[in-house]
């Protein structure tokens, strides 16, 4: 089954644009995140238009505090300046996701009400993943469909330790124009499985998040790594079942290191902070590119 390109969903050309900056502080910021976030707020002056600050922080074994006070010191650092955001002090700070859960939770019982997910007993690694953005060859493994047929008796009485895929609709083509890839095509059930939207500690999946978040901001253009391109159509599925327009999409390409292997944030001594500790400037990192 095939379904007409996502594209054409996209915002109108006449609502005022309106990007993101959306880092998670489970570490240090690097080169990478600087050119991606460098390339949205661009973008966005150039619409002459809006950029949201969101912080991503609901990976509670990976995010520290530290790194959410370093995310926004390197934000201002390199340059980077957004237009909305909860006032803190007369400064706009970040939409933070973990004081947003009952969006993500109105999301889900709507999902669940309208028959699109179903419960899963699979790995708690699985599931963690799930939480993630997926970064290169980091991909969510393919589910081999083990708890489609799970009965509904197995969560009938509440039990806690299930979790809530998609159920994806086997053979479909997702596609939608990028604004820097162009044509993509993804198959449903060949290059992407049942994901995980609800976890069974009470949280919400990157997906998930994220589609809620940009939908509710009124993101007309998402900016983001080339990484997420895959992701993007599991989103698509998403923002179908739930009645909302996406957003146009932007991947930008990613930003490796001399042996050509993606930034991450493992990379310390490519990490913003260690480049300003070096004498670097923002003004000599935005020339090498």
């Amino acid at each position: 089954m095939s379904h007409p390109d996502f594209s054409a969903a996209t915002c109108s050309a006449t609502i005022a644009y309106r990007g993101r900056l959306a880092p998670s502080p489970t570490g240090y910021l690097h080169l990478g995140h600087a050119k991606t976030f460098w390339t949205a707020q661009e973008r966005a002056r150039a619409h002459g238009g809006t950029l949201v600050l969101r912080s991503e922080d609901l990976d509670r074994h990976r995010v520290r505090p530290e790194f959410a006070t370093a995310m926004l010191e390197d934000l201002r650092w390199f340059g980077l300046a957004w237009q909305e955001g909860p006032d803190c002090g007369g400064a706009f700070g970040p939409y933070t996701q973990s004081e947003r859960l009952p969006r993500y939770q109105a999301a889900f019982e709507q999902l669940r009400a309208a028959g699109f997910l179903f419960p899963c007993v699979c790995s708690r690694q699985e599931v963690r993943r799930a939480l993630q953005a997926p970064h290169a060859g980091d991909e969510e493994p393919l589910y081999p469909g083990t708890c489609r047929q799970l009965a509904a008796a197995a969560v009938a009485s509440g039990d806690p330790r299930v979790n809530w895929r998609f159920r994806i609709p086997d053979g479909e083509r997702v596609t939608f124009t990028d604004g820097h890839a162009g044509q993509q095509q993804f198959v449903a059930g060949r290059d992407f499985g049942d994901f995980v939207v609800w976890t069974r500690e009470g949280f919400p999946s990157y997906q998930l998040a994220v589609v809620v978040d940009d939908a509710a901001m009124r993101i007309t253009e998402v900016v983001r790594g080339a990484d997420l391109l895959a992701s993007t159509a599991r989103q698509l599925l998403l923002y179908r079942a739930l009645g909302l327009a996406p957003p146009a999409f932007f991947h930008c390409p990613l930003v490796t290191d001399d042996r050509g292997v993606r930034l991450a944030k493992r990379h310390d001594a490519l990490s913003l902070r260690a480049q300003r500790a070096a004498g670097r400037t923002p003004e000599e990192i935005r020339a090498g590119w």
